[in-house]
């Protein structure tokens, strides 16, 4: 009786609805957190631990493969990043207009790409962008009067297809959460605005884009993450891990090299905590800019 009066009673409840969250934290990441520090100072071969203290990340230091994920990263982020949040705001607001119709079949249409396997729609688009005449993407060069290209094996072009995939799974996403952004809106600021004679440019200027910005600033946070975390992607586009001159390599896919492909846990707990910190680097860096922790006025 007393043990129930305990967990029926006001104090108690809270923290007993909070411990199932609380205890999936610790196991599923505080866990494996610490784990991989403690690791990222060890050499870890079949039935061999040796503590190496910094060595590996003096490696890292001097690791061009290394070096070149983290560039090859870095550039995917960025450039998915100057795609993925103006272009799905532009269409949100288009959706939230009464310029277009059918608008259920074209929101549809464009989130059922993030509903697709990345397995099958990596191996799509490698098909697409193949280097052969037949296809799609050379075919539609051809009826351009250009020659094929090799898509997968030129920087440039290998990136472009990338961010084709990129933009074709997640457009869809991001749109929907900048459409949930506007419906917190109130109408009356629009139709303020209408009577004081203000455009529809001025409108998503001034009342639009400033008050998206919460909504703005949660896409640009899980967009840098998923960003720099983008490994599946690459590997179904290039059948594998492995691309010319690694120009599809990322930091995920160089973690996955060193720790399943070469085993060698203790360097790749290494590459993914300094991936974890350049994450939050960019990630606290711009949530300081845009003065989400700053306190508000009463």
């Amino acid at each position: 009786m007393k043990l129930k009066r305990i967990l029926y009673s006001q104090k108690t409840a809270p923290y007993l609805f909070v411990l199932p969250f609380l205890l999936s934290f610790l196991v599923f990441w505080i866990y494996p957190l610490l784990s991989t520090v403690k690791m990222s100072f060890q050499s870890i071969l079949p039935g061999q631990i040796e503590w190496v203290g910094m060595e590996n990340y003096v490696k890292l230091l001097k690791d061009t493969t290394f070096h070149t994920a983290v560039k090859n990263s870095f550039t995917y982020m960025v450039l998915s990043l100057a795609l993925l949040i103006p272009f799905p705001m532009f269409f949100a607001v288009l959706m939230d207009s009464n310029l277009i119709r059918a608008k259920g079949i074209i929101k549809g249409a464009l989130y059922l790409p993030a509903l697709t396997s990345v397995v099958i729609s990596g191996t799509l688009f490698r098909l697409m962008f193949s280097e052969l005449p037949t296809g799609q993407m050379n075919l539609l060069l051809q009826t351009l009067g250009r020659a094929p290209v090799p898509w997968l094996k030129e920087k440039g072009l290998a990136m472009a297809a990338l961010l084709t995939l990129c933009c074709w799974r997640w457009t869809g996403v991001n749109m929907l959460y900048f459409l949930s952004g506007l419906k917190s809106i109130d109408s009356t600021l629009y139709e303020s605005a209408a009577i004081d004679g203000a455009s529809g440019f001025n409108k998503f200027r001034y009342i639009t884009v400033p008050l998206l910005k919460p909504t703005t600033i949660y896409v640009l946070t899980i967009s840098v993450y998923a960003g720099l975390s983008m490994f599946l992607e690459s590997y179904m586009l290039w059948a594998g891990n492995t691309s010319p001159k690694n120009i599809g390599l990322t930091i995920v896919g160089y973690l996955y090299k060193r720790g399943i492909e070469k085993n060698q846990m203790g360097y790749a707990s290494a590459v993914g905590l300094i991936l974890l910190l350049i994450a939050l680097i960019i990630n606290v860096a711009q949530l300081i800019l845009n003065g989400s922790f700053k306190k508000e006025e009463k």
